[in-house]
């Protein structure tokens, strides 16, 4: 059976039945209903309860055996650990194919939990049942509209997909897709793995046409060498971000008791990284940028940069960024900087960071980006400032002489122009094949939402990073994933 076929009625069921469904608010079995309604999942749903009571208006089963054979592939348990063994059998008698446990108690508490936790996965085999969990959050299939889990939100459809074994985290991941507006796939909370491993998903989402990227948050590795072997084949095919926790003695106690979890050696760890390809970030942030940016930007061919600044500092902190980052801050070749020179003032820069020294006017900006994206020896660009002249303009509109002495044009024109550029640094990105990273403080700082240029970037389907720092990261991811990639000949 193909990992899309095995994991279809996981991410894809024709109908769900959700065991230990309640008509409190703040419970996981009411909670994976409401979700599953509220988000428009198109399958049948089938509560169970054991008084048959209404929920949400729905009509709920007094016991699985109430089921109609062959109407649901998956199964959402939020019942205790003593009857869920049985519970599985019989959802399996009854055709369902997938099961995700969000139910604790297992192997994360010590013997006893293991014995039972050994016991569920049994039950799943036998009945010829992928098994999600147990102790996990809950799971996420944009493309079926399938939302079940106990924290929100359901983040917009996208081309990420992502396992974890933290639920939380998972939900923290989901809000960064739903801020940016980049979005997901597929998400599951692994919890405690007992049948499925991180590399299970990570194998099924490189076979997934609907996945660009994944990333995986783990705390442990059980088998390093599957999971090395896995994860080598699914970097050859896509890129994968990771997150680990458990990297100090602290880290790796906190990692045994929430999944119970062994924690590998971290220099490992980062040795096996370098070997699959596999982008190891720091921070949740970096984990997510790195993935929402190469589901957005092309691969570059190589490391040069070009800094395209509308301000004098960034670009000095962002050329350190580059170095430290391991980019080669390309010296700005004479045929591009004459051309440079026709367009700016004479006090710009005349080097690499390009600082336009408020030199931009109509149609500045938009032809620079073309001028320095298409150079051969420039294989990324880093676009610094987007948005500080609507923001100027925000300044004069809210003042008292808007709209007289012409404040009304000047700011309906930077208004424009801002969203221009935004528009036009996706264009030539992809006209030439290379990444184009804006950046700006404003994206975060911009509460009130007026300035056009973080909508624009949005709306062109990339991220606006909140600093030069943040891009420079996730464009070294880039560029380390596509080195690898071409040491390899891929």
């Amino acid at each position: 059976m193909s990992t899309i076929e095995r994991f279809r009625p996981l991410f894809f069921p024709r109908g769900v039945v959700i065991s230990g469904v309640s008509v409190h608010p703040g419970k996981w079995g009411f909670l994976f209903l409401h979700h599953l309604v509220r988000f428009g999942y198109e399958g049948k749903v089938f509560p169970i309860r054991r008084d048959g009571a209404e929920v949400l208006e729905r009509r709920s089963y007094r016991s699985i055996e109430e089921i109609p054979s062959g109407e649901a592939d998956l199964l959402l348990v939020c019942t205790p650990t003593a009857i869920n063994e049985g519970l599985l059998r019989a959802a399996g008698r009854k055709g369902v194919r997938a099961a995700f446990v969000a139910a604790g108690g297992y192997g994360e508490t010590g013997e006893e939990g293991g014995r039972l936790e050994r016991a569920l996965v049994a039950a799943a085999d036998e009945s010829g049942m992928v098994l999600a969990g147990p102790n996990g959050q809950g799971l996420v299939s944009t493309g079926a509209k399938l939302c079940a889990q106990m924290a929100a939100p359901y983040p917009p459809p996208g081309r990420i997909s992502a396992v974890s074994q933290s639920g939380n985290l998972l939900s923290s991941f989901g809000h960064y897709a739903t801020m940016t507006g980049v979005g997901i796939s597929k998400a599951i909370s692994c919890g405690n793995s007992a049948q499925l491993g991180i590399d299970d998903y990570l194998e099924y989402f490189a076979d997934d046409p609907d996945t660009a990227v994944s990333f995986a948050y783990l705390e442990g590795v059980r088998d390093g060498r599957r999971f090395f072997e896995r994860v080598l084949r699914c970097s050859r095919r896509k890129p994968v971000v990771v997150l680990k926790g458990g990297g100090t003695p602290r880290g790796q106690s906190a990692a045994s008791s929430h999944t119970g979890s062994l924690a590998s050696d971290d220099r490992v760890f980062d040795g096996l990284c370098r070997q699959t390809g596999m982008r190891r970030a720091e921070t949740l942030e970096e984990a997510y940028e790195a993935a929402a940016t190469f589901a957005t930007q092309p691969l570059p061919r190589g490391k040069r940069v070009l800094i395209f600044t509308a301000a004098g500092g960034w670009g000095v902190l962002c050329a350190d960024a580059c170095v430290r980052a391991g980019l080669e801050v390309v010296a700005l070749p004479p045929d591009l900087r004459a051309e440079v020179d026709a367009l700016l003032p004479s006090r710009w820069s005349r080097g690499n960071p390009v600082d336009m020294a408020a030199g931009e006017s109509r149609e500045t900006i938009p032809t620079l980006l073309d001028l320095v994206t298409r150079h051969p020896d420039v294989d990324a660009v880093l676009y610094l400032g987007i948005g500080i002249q609507a923001a100027n303009a925000e300044v004069l509109r809210s003042g008292p002489f808007y709209p007289r002495h012409g404040l009304g044009r000047i700011v309906a024109f930077h208004q424009r122009q801002e969203a221009r550029y935004a528009e036009a640094a996706k264009e030539v990105s992809e006209r030439y094949g290379k990444p184009v990273l804006c950046a700006s403080e404003l994206v975060v700082t911009d509460r009130a939402g007026r300035n056009p240029a973080p909508r624009a970037v949005a709306a062109g389907g990339r991220i606006l990073y909140p600093s030069a720092h943040r891009a420079v990261r996730a464009l070294a991811h880039l560029v380390g994933y596509a080195g690898w990639r071409r040491r390899r000949g891929l």
